[in-house]
Order: C-alpha cells, then sequence, then structure tokens
C-alpha cells in the first residue's frame, strides 16, 4: 500500500511525475491516432484500430475530428512546455502549484473528453467539458503570466553576463512574460471563432481554403490564431533551451532582445491580418526575421560552448577536434541542430513559397500547394516535440552517456530523414511533371516512413525505460519531497 501511495503522490503530485505523465499521453494518441493517416490506414491498419477501439468515424465529421485532434495534441504540449517552466525559471511556489494544479485539470479534461466526442460518439457533455478543460487552462495561463511577471525585487538579474535593463530587470524572464501573454492573447481569436459555431461559423481546415479569394474575419481569425499558437511554442522552446544551456554573454544580450521584439512583431502582425490581410503579412516577416535572429545567437553560443567544453584540455585544438567536441553530446548538440535543420524544411520552404506564391505555386495545382503548407506545419511541430524529447531525455529523465549519445543520434537522423523526404515531396512539382513522378514519389516515401518509424520506436522505447524505472522500489523516493 506504501508502494502504492507513494507512485501516485510521485505522480500527481510533482514536476517530474507530471511530465512523465504528460509524455505518455502524448506518446500513446500518437502512436493510436497516426495510424487513422498515411501508409497506415492504405495498410487497413486504421480500420483495425477503429474496430479494435469502437471509434464512431463519419466522413462528414473528419474536419471537426481534425481540428479536436489538433488541439488536445497542442494542449497537452503546452502543459509540458508549462511543466518545463516551472521546473526552469524561479517563482513563487504558491502561485506554482496553482499553475501545476489548473493546468493538469485542464489539459486532461481537454484530451480525454475532446478526443471522446470526436471519436466515440457525440456527446454534447464531453463537448462541454472540452471547453471548459480550454478554459481552465486559458485560467492556468493567466496564473503562468503573474508568476512570470519580469518586475518582481526578487527575480531581478544581478549577473551583468545576462541580457537585463539597467534597473535588474531580466529580459529572459521579460521574453518568457511577453510569450505567455502573447499565447493568451492568440488563444482568444481561436476561441472567438470557436463561440460562432452555428452563428456564421462553420469548421474548416485552413489549408483547404488558401485559394479561396475571400475569408470572413472569423476564418481569418482561425488562421491566425494556428500559425501564431504554434509560432510562439517555437519561441517557448528556444528560451527553455537558452535557459538549458546557461545562455550568456553578448549573444544573451543581442539574442533576447531580438526575440522579444520578434515575438511582439509577429503577434501583432497575426492579429492585423483580420481588419488588415494584405499588409498583416509584411509584418509578420519583419517579426520572423527578429525571431529567427534570436534563435541563431542561441546556436551560436551553444555550440561554442560545446566545443570549448570539449576541448578544454587540448591547448591549440584543430578544426576536426572542435567538430568532435560538437558532436560528443548528440542531445546537446541536437537541438541546436534542430533549429539549423528547421530553416531548410520550415522557414526556406515558407519564405520561398511566399515570395513565389503568384509566379509558381498559383500555377500548380491546388492538391500540390495544399501538401506543401500541410506539411509546412506538421513538420515545425514534430521538429519542436523533437527538441524537447532530446532536452527531457538529457536534463529531466537523463539517459547514461553511451545510450543517450545513442537515442539522441536516432531522434536526430530518423527526424531529419523523414522531413528532409516529406519537403522534396512537398515541392516535387517544382522540376518534375506529375506523369513522371510515381518513382521518386514511391522512394521519398518509403524514406519518410523509415524515419518515422525510427523516431517513434524510439520515443516508444524511452517511454518503456521510464516506465521501468518508475516501477522500481525506491528509485523516486528522493523526489517525492518536491
Amino acid at each position: 500500500m506504501e508502494y502504492l501511495k507513494s507512485k501516485l503522490n510521485y505522480l500527481f503530485a510533482t514536476n517530474k511525475g507530471l511530465i512523465l505523465i504528460n509524455m505518455a499521453i502524448l506518446s500513446l494518441v500518437s502512436a493510436v491516432f497516426g495510424t487513422l493517416s498515411g501508409p497506415l490506414k492504405e495498410w487497413g491498419v486504421g480500420q483495425l484500430t477503429i474496430r479494435l477501439l469502437g471509434m464512431d468515424i463519419q466522413s462528414q465529421d473528419r474536419e471537426g475530428r481534425i481540428v479536436i485532434l489538433y488541439h488536445a495534441i497542442a494542449v497537452t504540449f503546452t502543459a509540458l512546455l508549462v511543466y518545463l517552466i516551472i521546473e526552469a525559471i524561479p517563482m513563487e511556489k504558491r502561485i506554482m502549484k496553482r499553475i501545476r494544479s489548473s493546468i493538469t485539470i485542464g489539459y486532461l479534461l481537454t484530451v480525454i473528453f475532446g478526443l471522446g466526442f470526436a471519436y466515440w460518439g457525440h456527446n454534447w457533455a464531453f463537448h462541454g467539458l472540452f471547453i471548459a478543460g480550454l478554459s481552465i487552462v486559458f485560467y492556468s495561463g493567466v496564473l503562468l503570466c503573474v508568476s512570470l511577471w519580469p518586475g518582481k525585487k526578487e527575480f531581478r538579474e544581478t549577473n551583468k553576463d545576462y541580457s537585463r535593463t539597467n534597473k535588474g530587470i531580466s529580459l529572459e524572464r521579460t521574453a518568457l512574460f511577453i510569450m505567455a501573454v502573447a499565447m493568451l492573447g492568440s488563444a482568444v481569436f481561436g476561441a472567438v471563432s470557436g463561440a460562432h459555431f452555428g452563428n456564421g461559423f462553420e469548421t474548416f481546415l485552413a489549408e483547404d481554403g488558401v485559394r479561396h479569394v475571400h475569408h470572413s474575419k472569423l476564418e481569418l481569425a482561425i488562421i491566425g490564431h494556428l500559425h501564431i499558437m504554434l509560432t510562439l511554442i517555437g519561441i517557448a522552446t528556444t528560451l527553455l533551451i537558452g535557459r538549458w544551456f546557461n545562455w550568456k554573454g553578448i549573444t544573451h544580450k543581442i539574442g533576447i532582445p531580438s526575440l522579444i521584439w520578434g515575438t511582439i512583431i509577429i503577434t501583432l502582425g497575426v492579429w492585423l491580418v483580420v481588419p488588415y490581410q494584405l499588409y498583416a503579412h509584411m509584418i509578420i516577416y519583419v517579426g520572423a526575421v527578429f525571431s529567427m535572429f534570436g534563435a541563431l545567437m542561441l546556436v551560436i553560443f551553444g555550440w561554442g560552448k560545446l566545443i570549448r567544453e570539449g576541448t578544454k584540455d587540448i591547448t591549440k585544438p584543430n578544426f576536426f577536434q572542435k567538430i568532435k567536441a560538437l558532436l560528443s553530446d548528440s542531445l546537446k548538440f541536437g537541438p541546436l541542430w534542430q533549429m539549423v535543420f528547421m530553416n531548410f524544411c520550415v522557414s526556406g520552404v515558407g519564405i520561398f513559397m511566399a515570395v513565389k506564391l503568384e509566379e509558381i505555386f498559383r500555377e500548380i495545382p491546388f492538391r500540390e500547394e495544399r501538401i506543401t503548407l500541410t506539411g509546412h506545419w506538421h513538420i515545425l511541430s514534430v521538429l519542436t516535440a523533437t527538441i524537447i524529447l532530446m532536452y527531457i531525455a538529457s536534463h529531466i529523465f537523463p539517459l547514461k552517456k553511451k545510450i543517450g549519445n545513442i537515442f539522441g543520434w536516432i531522434i536526430i537522423l530518423a527526424s531529419d530523414l523523414a522531413f528532409a523526404m516529406i519537403t522534396i515531396f512537398s515541392i516535387k512539382r517544382l522540376w518534375v511533371i506529375e506523369e513522371a513522378q510515381q518513382i521518386m514519389v514511391n522512394k521519398l516515401h518509403f524514406f519518410s516512413e523509415i524515419g518515422l518509424g525510427l523516431l517513434l520506436t524510439s520515443l516508444g522505447v524511452y517511454m518503456v525505460v521510464r516506465l521501468i524505472d518508475f516501477l522500481k522500489k525506491g528509485k523516486i523516493n528522493a523526489e517525492i519531497g518536491e
């Protein structure tokens, strides 16, 4: 009995226990619902999942199901980021416990009853609990903003190596605060449109309407909502990784203000999409430059730090010794590399697509443009998830050095292989005609599925290892007093 009590206490009363539950839910949802699309659906695995779990799948409900699934995953991942912020950033314990309890209740209601409503019969009581969960998560976000307020004297920055104001206000904490406020305001975008269901607004997927000449204000709000929320998740992830690397010095003093301005400009640009659609995108591009530059400063600092630490016993390290030092710890190299790789698969493609939109992309079949758009934010979201996974595997639930290195390289190589193939697939019409594409498409699908399969398998193995550790007696006793 004491054993069970200690385990439950760890799971629901400690930050690391809540992180573990959250990761298990994300892994399970990804594994189960991943069978309902792509090759697994074509191979019949999706239909088997539907029958085994008794899902109620109707074709006319497809858009609504996907929207709720996206919200279930996104809100759960946002809760994970909040747990990690609580773990990394000093704040009052009283407010911290309220944030932790409220966001746990909120995201669990969202994922359980949202998916229950969408995939197991449309019980409207479940939908009400889904909305209630989202509301509680919003409340936890308000509490997070209060706890991150940078003006509190006890959280002033005294070390001049870090970015701060003349009065000692930490700009890193300010960046997190602005990100949290921007996320709350941007959540309202989606909530306003959702409140008009059946009264001038119907569920739609943003990628289906890209060639519509006119969008309603509510549709524009949804398009802005999904873009800015994913962007802000990326900025929060960047700030977390910077905290982990103990980012400081000149790159910190340049990078953090750049991230702050990037967050503010992108958020305002997205909010202006509704009244000023034609001009808002130019503002968003400017904000993106600032935020990407801030991330570049972090990469420069982080890679420099890894090289210095790996060559500290060498008087004059040569180029190859520096590269060896850089690559010696895959779980620390990986998050920064993924930020760089993201520019090839996400940012670069997105900018090129925007610049050549009318000249190229509007001239190719709609299906091809839709594939590019859909791949764009799926790649961004999963690459962000791999960054957080490596952060957790190195810092929160660390693996042994050699095993961690192997795990990190599998995550890096598998995800990069998959998304390189998917990126090429999404823009294939730039150099191959439809009649000659099939051989290339088959090969791209083959290698992308190998990459995704390895990625999900390695995540599953990691979670099994964590489960075994959790079940061992005495393994977590030191953390129960958290």
